[in-house]
């Protein structure tokens, strides 16, 4: 005679029914390929770029020779630039994944203005693959201050203790609904198994789109936009996160509120510099 109860305890149970299922699922391929983020061609699947096919990531504008200061694409790797000679940025060293230009023009405005969160996450590992696949030299501070150069350059740029995103003001966040720096810091950290700490630095002024204004508009437009908190002078060396550094001035003021609260280097990483 059929009884509910010897048949609901002589099934498996539901976890070890779902455990198999999930197993079975990651030895299966995907039903569905994955395609492109840029030209919509299938991709193969798995690797760490599977979203791009080979052709487009062959096209990718990878920034392989820069000043050490700012990234700016060089013709060779430079401890600074002539500007970075006459001018020495607060950042004591910048690195640039990109250089701003073909095909990924057409991705990073994806992440930053439509809510194309599957951009920013290749975007990152693209980012932690070119940042772990160099070792740029690093500016040395010869004692003339902390953004000081030397005549030889020859040390690794040493890894930062914390990645902090570049943040939003709350009202440009509650606008656009998310912080494209922060998406491209999160899976970054994670893949250089860094700490994240977007709690160390806060816009604290709203300031005009910087895309409107000429490079001496940029730097006034960002005059005490930035805060760092309490718990900023605990590290000595951070990495600003952002997606395009152009002039500089918004890293630039970030990186001042940083050193004015007490953190002695600060770095700037980010996924493309425009030339």
């Amino acid at each position: 005679m059929f009884s509910p109860v010897n048949f609901i305890l002589s099934r498996r149970p539901i976890a070890t029914t779902a455990a198999a299922f999930v197993g079975l699922g990651r030895r299966l391929p995907p039903l569905w390929p994955s395609h492109c983020l840029l030209c919509r061609e299938p991709c193969p699947p798995g690797g760490s770029a599977a979203d791009l096919c080979a052709a487009c990531r062959e096209a990718l504008p990878w920034n392989r020779s820069a000043c050490a200061r700012c990234a700016l694409p060089m013709p060779a790797p430079t401890a600074a630039c002539g500007r970075c000679l006459r001018h020495p940025p607060p950042l004591t060293a910048a690195r640039a994944a990109f250089v701003y230009g073909p095909p990924l023009d057409r991705l990073l405005p994806r992440l930053k203005f439509h809510d194309d969160l599957a951009a920013g996450r290749l975007l990152a590992g693209l980012m932690a693959e070119s940042f772990m696949s160099t070792s740029p030299i690093d500016p040395v501070d010869t004692g003339g201050g902390p953004c000081a150069i030397g005549p030889e350059p020859v040390s690794p740029s040493p890894w930062p203790q914390v990645l902090v995103p570049l943040p939003l003001h709350r009202r440009r966040l509650r606008e656009r609904g998310y912080d494209q720096a922060l998406e491209l810091a999160r899976p970054l950290a994670r893949a250089l198994a860094l700490p994240l700490r977007p709690d160390l630095l806060h816009r604290v002024r709203e300031t005009t789109p910087q895309s409107r204004l000429d490079a001496a508009a940029r730097r006034k437009n960002l005059r005490g936009a930035f805060a760092a908190t309490s718990a900023a002078p605990s590290f000595a060396h951070v990495a600003l996160i952002d997606d395009v550094m152009t002039t500089g001035a918004t890293l630039h003021a970030a990186a001042e509120a940083l050193r004015r609260a007490g953190v002695a280097r600060v770095d700037a990483w980010v996924c493309a510099r425009v030339p």
